[in-house]
């Protein structure tokens, strides 16, 4: 009997879901796409129907031969890609290229589990040409946007590496308004009065004045702070009501793709992208020991908050086992989906896939970033599926003349959902910073002591220039973009040098602020916000049936390309509309200078060119003396002093071009490397103390020449002092040597010592002598 041919994206998932099908299903990999638009034209047919020309991706063609090879003697063929647009797409192309479309199936499921798997090749369902033809749909629009706006930009400004992304140039005009809108910003003064009152008992109270003569207080100067004070000093304060009121706080839904992107990015530091490709590799699985690769978390691209029944019943469980009943809800709570799509709420948030695997007892088995990203998803999961928490709110007013004083304050009596996930809720609505500990015993006509006041000066502030969170939060919320593109959205702007981060935050370059003037003033249409959500409605709707593809991509077309005829048309008008004069005349013709842009920056330039090349560096400031760096060139011995480059700056030797030694630079100040206190047995060099995405290494100080390395963990301990390495206790079966005890990211394993002549490795046991076959 022929076996079964399962295709899925990643070789990470392939092996993860072999392990659930068995020996009847062969599982191979396409690693992602295998065919796109062309790099170096359209690759859109306008006039025959918008038809996009597809071509096989550079390196795919032995991917796609063995697939093809692969299916010719298989029985049924699965189709297992991603349960989203791409995923569709990318089934659809695979089915092109091997035929055989009458066996072929597509099994969809949002969760790499054994049950989830069987199911979904137990419940396969033809490739859904809707899906793909949204995908597509949206793919075209971006290839003709970018491959026609662009030219626009590099006659405008100067042909290189800038590009006007459909949707990119929209999150760029966002994150400039927003920039627009700070430096515009005048602040205001305003002054806060509080005071600070004894109890009878002696306790203290902080109030805040905030009404005068029966008014909400506004106090704009420090004469108004000064006036106000003076009224009530020789006042008396007395309580004149006592408010209390319980409240509830509910948890916030489990995540979506932009709220785990965005949580992930204010808590843990992570960008959206870095987010992205944890999360991937939580999805399709990892060796998780003796239980092999598991896959940790449902699918990560979702708008969905939908929570499946099954999962439900688990997560009520788990919390009722580990909280008690208190913390569980009567009955399991309910989001309502942000997404109007069907076809996404078909899918369910992100959450843990076993919840007998909590962060605690796998964390031997991941990463630092995969386990702090599992432990907010795993949080999150349980926190929305518990009761609220519950506090006393005492709200105390107090008179004084004619000025009324508040105080606010809260207890928590019931930490609900907070056990688990620390953090504001649905329902916070109070003014933290006016917060005080009201103190037992008060009553109403209590009469309290005044000790002193506390008059502030405050400025208002500018609103907050975006982050990675607050930006993909905000294209959610206007509705541009979809789970797949948030991140993309995000790393472009930077990549394209658009924007630049300072403490996190998102600032517009002087590029990318003209590249938003330009495209935003030839095409304000197609980059306008409500348009291009718009078009995100509308690619849904093709997705559900309710438009198709032709007549999407024509509706945007037509007038697209009006405005595109115009613009190319009056571009010498067009360029010096948007021009910037520099001040001064052209000292060979005497016309105009201007500003411009070239791939080095900005220039003079004359006006009259071409007739005129006249051109002149734009000198920004004296230069500066060469900043030093505090260590020596380890190559030669001479000064390091910083440089600037095109990807930012960096060490590099002042005896350049004779020595071209550099070194990165991020941002913390470089120290020599820490000698590892022995030799290379390769080349007699010192090994140093290296540091690399996996931790510290000692590496030889040679590099590049030399490129031996060996982990501490293996063969060294952390004095520097070299060590021998632990003996197995047999030999290899391949060359006789002794084998020895190895330590790699998955734990400890035997390897040969005759490495790297004989590379035999074998796995680990705690037994002796009983090594078990790798």
């Amino acid at each position: 009997m022929k076996k079964s041919l399962v295709i899925v994206e990643s070789p990470s998932k392939a092996k993860t879901i072999h392990k659930f099908l068995g020996d009847k299903f062969t599982v191979k990999a396409s690693v992602g796409h295998i065919r796109n638009l062309p790099e170096n034209r359209l690759g859109v047919d306008i006039e025959g129907g918008f038809r996009p020309e597809y071509v096989t991706i550079k390196g795919k063609q032995k991917i796609i031969k063995e697939l093809k090879s692969e299916a010719k003697k298989s029985g049924e063929i699965y189709i297992a890609t991603d349960p989203d647009r791409e995923g569709e797409a990318i089934a659809w192309h695979i089915a092109q290229e091997i035929g055989g479309t009458s066996k072929i199936h597509r099994a969809l499921f949002n969760e790499v589990t054994q049950n989830a798997v069987q199911n979904a090749i137990k419940n396969s369902i033809p490739i859904d040409k809707l899906m793909v033809d949204a995908q597509q749909a949206r793919r075209v629009l971006d290839r003709l946007v970018g491959y026609m706006v662009s030219p626009f930009l590099w006659k405008t400004i100067f042909k290189g590496s800038l590009s006007a992304g459909r949707v990119q140039s929209v999150a760029l005009m966002l994150v400039c308004e927003r920039e627009d809108k700070i430096q515009k910003f005048v602040q205001e003064e305003y002054w806060t009065i509080h005071v600070k009152l004894n109890t009878p008992d002696s306790d203290q109270l902080t109030a805040k004045l905030v009404k005068n003569n029966g008014k909400k207080v506004e106090i704009h100067d420090e004469k108004r702070a000064k006036e106000l004070e003076l009224g009530f000093k020789n006042e008396t304060f007395q309580i004149s009501n006592i408010t209390k009121k319980k409240v509830n706080r509910n948890p916030l839904p489990p995540f979506i793709t932009s709220s785990l992107q965005q949580e992930a990015s204010t808590r843990l530091g992570f960008s959206p992208s870095r987010t992205m490709v944890i999360a991937q590799q939580l999805y399709e699985g990892l060796e998780l020991g003796s239980d092999g690769s598991v896959g940790l978390i449902t699918y990560m691209r979702t708008d969905s908050m939908r929570i499946g029944k099954e999962a439900l019943e688990e997560i009520r469980s788990n919390i009722k086992n580990k909280f008690g009943g208190e913390y569980l809800p009567s009955k399991a709570r309910e989001f309502k989906a942000k997404s109007k799509s069907k076809i996404q709420d078909a899918h369910e948030c992100i959450r843990p896939t076993y919840f007998d695997k909590t962060p605690g007892d796998i964390k031997s088995f991941l990463t630092g970033d995969q386990l702090k990203l599992y432990t907010i998803i795993w949080n999150r999961t349980l926190a929305s599926q518990m009761n609220p928490s519950v506090s006393n709110q005492t709200s105390v007013f107090i008179n004084a003349g004619q000025n009324e004083f508040q105080a606010i304050g809260t207890e928590l009596v019931f930490s609900g959902f907070l056990k688990v996930w620390q953090g504001a809720g649905n329902n916070d609505n109070d003014n933290e910073d006016d917060m005080t500990k009201i103190p037992p015993g008060l009553e109403e006509r209590m009469i309290l002591d005044l000790e002193n006041s506390d008059l502030k000066q405050h400025f208002t502030k500018p609103p907050p220039r975006f982050s990675d969170s607050s930006l993909v939060k905000e294209l959610e919320q206007l509705g541009i973009g979809r789970p797949s593109t948030y991140a993309l959205i995000v790393s472009t702007l930077s990549s394209r040098k658009y924007v630049v981060k300072e403490k996190k935050k998102l600032i517009p370059t002087e590029l990318g602020q003209m590249v938003k003037k330009i495209v935003y003033k030839g095409f304000p249409d197609t980059f306008d916000v409500n348009f291009t959500a718009r078009m995100e409605t509308e690619l849904d709707q093709i997705a559900s049936g309710k438009k198709n593809y032709f007549e999407v991509i024509e509706g945007f077309y037509k007038p697209f390309q009006e405005n595109l005829d115009r613009v190319f048309s009056n571009i010498k008008s067009f360029k010096q509309e948007i021009s910037e004069k520099a001040g001064f005349d052209c000292d060979l013709c005497g016309n105009d200078m201007i500003i411009k842009w070239g791939k080095n920056g900005k220039f003079y330039a004359c006006s009259a060119f071409p007739d005129c090349k006249n051109t002149r560096q734009i000198e920004t400031q004296e230069k500066q003396p060469e900043e030093k760096a505090d260590f020596k060139c380890e190559k030669c011995g001479s000064d390091m002093i910083v440089r600037a480059g095109r990807y930012g700056d960096f060490y590099g030797c002042s005896n350049y071009p004779e020595c071209k030694n550099i070194v990165k630079k991020d941002g913390k100040q470089k120290t020599p490397p820490e000698k590892a206190g022995f030799q290379c047995e390769k080349c007699g060099k010192d090994m140093v103390v290296r540091t690399g995405k996996r931790g510290k290494f000692y590496a030889c100080s040679g590099f590049p020449k030399c490129r031996n390395i060996v982990n501490i963990k293996e063969g060294n301990d952390n004095s520097g002092e070299k060590t021998e390495s632990e003996k197995a206790g047999f030999q290899c079966e391949k060359c006789s040597r002794d084998m020895i005890i190895r330590t790699g990211k998955h734990g400890k394993f035997y390897a040969c010592s005759g490495y790297p002549e004989c590379k035999n490795t074998q796995k680990f046991t705690e037994e002796k002598n009983l090594p078990v076959n790798q």
